[in-house]
């Protein structure tokens, strides 16, 4: 089914499974504000021109090529014509992809989009239509050609740097379990055996962002499931350990570059009735 954000605009989502989130969209002029999210996101623009603002420049998408914007890089999305654009995109852990590299520094396409062929064809199998499941062992296997296709195709260098990837991923174990309370880089250190500005700076080098915006998206990552579920945005908020609901949807602006709000809408949920 299609949800309609305007009488044009539509977002067609994935059913939720796998480790995966997945959407099919057109918009038919402005699409998001500038905004930043912790994952990969990685799409194809199936017709039209998908415009976006992307590390100081202009690009434009077209058929045939492949989007990847790089973990915690502020972009927005139009269409750059009067005929709209149509996507699909997908949106995976850089968690996700360090299980396969074993703690590479993360693969970075410059300009965020890439004709490479190689690419092309490791996205297939994860960006298929909305409406076919994908298995989770066939999910895995295309995970694993993804990884090292953006590792060929950024062209890393072969070398290791000095960063301790265990140390990281103990400190980001911690954060999954202590999302409705405040964390400290103090605690981080204490927990992962790492000093703490070499731990930061190895998270952000292995995770694409800072333990701060990790612990933050992941408390995002709570309130869409909330809200999903009826809950009240004033109440989700405080269930996802943010000050109250003014905090959380600064938060989530910056993060989707829409208000919480408008995300509902576009998910069909209904705001719960006042109390």
């Amino acid at each position: 089914m299609r949800l309609k954000d305007t009488p044009r605009d539509w977002v067609l989502r994935a059913p939720q499974q796998g480790r995966l989130e997945r959407i099919e969209a057109f918009f038919s002029g402005h699409g998001y504000d500038m905004h930043r999210h912790d994952t990969y996101a990685i799409g194809r623009t199936l017709c039209g021109v998908q415009r976006f603002q992307y590390r100081g420049g202009q690009r434009n998408s077209l058929p045939g090529g492949t989007v990847v914007l790089h973990p915690d890089e502020p972009h927005d999305g139009e269409a750059g014509s009067d005929a709209g654009f149509k996507y699909r995109i997908m949106y995976i852990e850089p968690a996700l992809i360090q299980q396969v590299l074993g703690g590479k520094p993360l693969p970075f396409i410059k300009d965020g989009m890439s004709r490479d062929p190689r690419l092309h064809a490791a996205t297939g199998i994860l960006l298929q239509g909305m409406d076919s499941p994908i298995n989770p062992l066939e999910e895995d296997d295309a995970l694993f050609d993804l990884a090292h296709a953006l590792e060929a195709v950024s062209g890393a260098p072969a070398r290791r740097q000095g960063y301790d990837y265990q140390a990281a991923e103990r400190a980001r174990e911690y954060i999954h379990g202590a999302l409705h309370r405040t964390v400290t880089l103090g605690e981080l250190e204490a927990h992962s055996g790492r000093d703490r500005w070499s731990l930061s700076r190895d998270f952000r080098l292995l995770y694409g962002t800072s333990p701060y915006r990790y612990l933050t998206m992941r408390r995002l990552d709570q309130v869409r499931s909330l809200l999903v579920r009826g809950q009240s945005l004033a109440d989700a908020a405080l269930a996802a350990g943010f000050t109250d609901q003014s905090h959380m949807t600064r938060h989530f602006g910056k993060a989707y570059g829409l208000s919480p709000a408008r995300w509902m809408n576009m998910q069909g949920v209904a705001a719960p009735a006042a109390r």
